[in-house]
């Protein structure tokens, strides 16, 4: 089928409310059959989104993790 969601990649912030949307958002996406992950390296802990530049973004993607 053309356009099918074969992967999710979650990217919310490392914080206890961003770990929480992730489990949360992952726990309704897997029962579908898609693939659920989220990124990884080079965001720091406590860290915002809005504030990573494009490397570390791009390194933090490469390093995902299926959660």
């Amino acid at each position: 089928m053309v356009g099918e969601v074969k992967e999710v990649i979650l990217a919310t912030n490392p914080r206890v409310e961003g770990e929480a949307t992730a489990m949360y958002l992952s726990k309704l996406i897997k029962p579908l059959g898609i693939k659920v992950s989220r990124i990884a390296h080079g965001i720091p802990v406590g860290g915002d989104l809005e504030y990573t530049d494009e490397v570390t973004l791009t390194k933090a993607l490469e390093g995902r993790r299926e959660i």
